[in-house]
Parts: C-alpha cells; structure tokens; sequence
C-alpha cells in the first residue's frame, strides 16, 4: 500500500453486519488550505460511525486525510465532502463526521455533518 496521500478509501466486510456498534477515528492533525488566503487551516477530524457490510480500512483514511493538505477548501465544504466520500465507499447505517478547526481569524469553527441510512 502507498505511503502517499490518496483520495482512495480501501474497506472490508464488516466482521459483525448483524450487530450495531460505533467506531471512531480521531485525526488531531488533519490540514487543509484557506481558498480565500491560501494559509493553512488546521483541524481535529472525528468520525464515528455504525457500519453494515463494509468498513473503511485504517491506512487508506489516514492517506485519504492527507489528501487535503494542498486543497482550498472552506471548512463546511471539507466535513462535508469527508462524510460524502466515507458513506460512498462504506454505506453505513450512521455515519458522523465532525470537523473541529482551529481559530482563524478570532473565531473557532465546528462543522458537525450526519447521514443516516433510509430504514436503518
């Protein structure tokens, strides 16, 4: 597997479809790019999610973390496009992604984005 940021998302067969239960990832050090100022934006990632068939594979979130590094992005724009990307490639029951960016500008931003699964 690459070492390189990646916009892949590997998964695998959830171990336990028949039972609900929640896993988090917390990325303390997740940056992107101000598209505004091209200064860099920093930010704590927290997913949790309940999976159904597949769940997303470790190494290949952490690379596809890092892919945003050098990307302009506002920062609901980003959460969001972190939550759409996760329930495309895992199709979870419940999926949470909250971005908790640093202060910029003298304001503190948290960006909270949920899907949930029609009939979960």
């Amino acid at each position: 597997m690459s070492t390189k940021p990646s916009k892949i998302l590997d998964t695998f067969p959830n171990p336990k479809p028949e039972r609900d239960y929640e896993i988090r990832f917390e990325c303390p050090e997740f940056t992107c790019v101000c598209p505004k100022t091209g200064q860099p934006d920093f930010a704590t990632i927290s997913i949790s999610y309940v999976p159904d068939q597949i769940c997303v594979e470790l190494k290949s979130l952490k690379l596809y973390l890092w892919s945003f590094r050098d990307e302009g992005a506002f920062h609901e724009a980003v959460t969001n496009s972190i939550l759409d990307d996760l329930v495309a490639a895992t199709s979870p029951r419940r999926m949470t992604v909250i971005g908790d960016f640093y202060v910029r500008g003298g304001i503190k931003t948290i960006v909270e984005a949920t899907h949930i699964k029609p009939n979960a």
